[in-house]
């Protein structure tokens, strides 16, 4: 069994899967829910000065383990938050993280109340604008010692002089990051907009949003070696949480997919964390942390690729002929053929085999 302990900024979790701040963390109770399901630790919804009041509909699952959602923050009062729902998680399993928004003025107000709340060990601070982040960072950093870690959003007009100002600023660590968006989906039927609010406009969060936070995390990780990252953004699998641990992140966290599956995700997560660990020699989250880093390199590979193909693998469904568009690939019943001049070495037909049949590697050479 590998160590599956980690430390965000200062506090240790039993292990890097993180229940991050959304409908599942509505109340005390629901964050409850994460941590006996498996969560290390859990963010509240997002506490402002005033209660959300949310469009109808305002989530919506549109397949391929993505969500659309025009929720607003935390549609309980901050007096209800820090006399009944935080104060009720003194002897919570995990650790408790309380998000707060959406501006300087109130954050600080907030930070003053909810940190007395012996429960809370950490704070995170959301906006809508890019220009209130570093603001407030200051000023929950004016009112407690507690650890402060900002949100981020993919679509903020400067993402990375955002995080640069925010570190200046004093900030603990990064939560990277957010729901994309504005997006739009349109009912077909009724011509009108899918999502309640204004316009339509929604946010989208799942699995398409995976390989932007990838890449995010490892720039930040790059740029700032040593700040703790939360990374989350269409984590659904144990292989997701082991590819954003390569390239840097601290800790994982997840909403979308959880809400998909129910709260036991959080266990099969760690779970399948643990043995994937196991079975790739690695003792410890510490040990696989950052070892994609070295291998992101500037330049391109131009040789071709040497194909392998076995045929006792092979179930004949024909797919790398399908998807080949130089009609290069040819299969004819258990037996492939290629021709060479046509193929570019796009690699798509390896990567769509479903029996892993053909595979392929750099020619000798190139």
């Amino acid at each position: 069994m590998a160590d599956l302990r980690v430390e965000l900024c200062g506090v240790e979790l039993a292990n890097p899967v993180i229940a991050s701040s959304g409908p599942l963390c509505f109340n005390a109770r629901g964050m409850r829910r994460c941590f006996e399901s498996g969560a290390a630790a859990a963010v509240t919804k997002t506490i402002a000065p005033v209660p959300a009041v949310n469009p109808v509909p305002h989530i919506m699952d549109v397949g391929r383990g993505m969500l659309l959602n025009t929720e607003k923050w935390a549609d309980l009062s901050i007096d209800q938050w820090v006399n009944a729902e935080l104060p009720s998680l003194h002897d919570a399993s995990g650790v408790v993280i309380a998000s707060l928004g959406h501006s300087a003025s109130a954050v600080e107000a907030l930070a003053r109340r909810v940190a007395r709340v012996d429960a809370v060990k950490m704070l995170e601070v959301t906006s809508y604008y890019a220009r209130d982040m570093a603001p407030m960072v200051q000023a929950v950093k004016r009112v407690t010692d507690l650890p402060v870690l900002i949100k981020a959003c993919a679509d903020w007009p400067d993402f990375y002089g955002v995080i640069d100002d925010c570190v200046a600023a004093g900030v603990d660590g990064i939560t990277a990051g957010d729901a994309f968006g504005p997006v739009l989906h349109i009912d077909i039927e009724t011509a009108r907009p899918a999502m309640g609010g204004n316009y339509g406009y929604a946010r989208l969060s799942g699995t398409a949003i995976k390989f932007l936070w990838v890449r995010l995390v490892s720039d930040i990780r790059r740029r700032h070696p040593s700040l703790p990252i939360v990374a989350t953004g269409g984590i659904t699998s144990p292989a997701d949480a082991v590819e954003m641990l390569m390239v840097g992140a601290t800790a994982v966290a997840a909403c979308t997919a959880p809400m998909l599956k129910g709260v036991q995700w959080f266990k099969r997560t760690v779970t399948g964390l643990d043995r994937w660990l196991d079975e790739h020699g690695y003792a410890a989250i510490a040990d696989v942390r950052g070892v994609a880093l070295p291998n992101l390199v500037e330049g391109e590979e131009h040789g071709p690729l040497a194909f392998q193909f076995d045929a006792a693998k092979c179930n004949e469904c024909g797919r790398c002929v399908l998807v080949c568009p130089y009609e290069a690939r040819h299969l004819a019943g258990k037996t492939m053929s290629l021709d060479e001049a046509r193929c570019r070495s796009c690699d798509l037909c390896v990567s769509t085999c479903p029996s892993f049949a053909l595979t392929a590697t750099m020619a000798s050479g190139s």
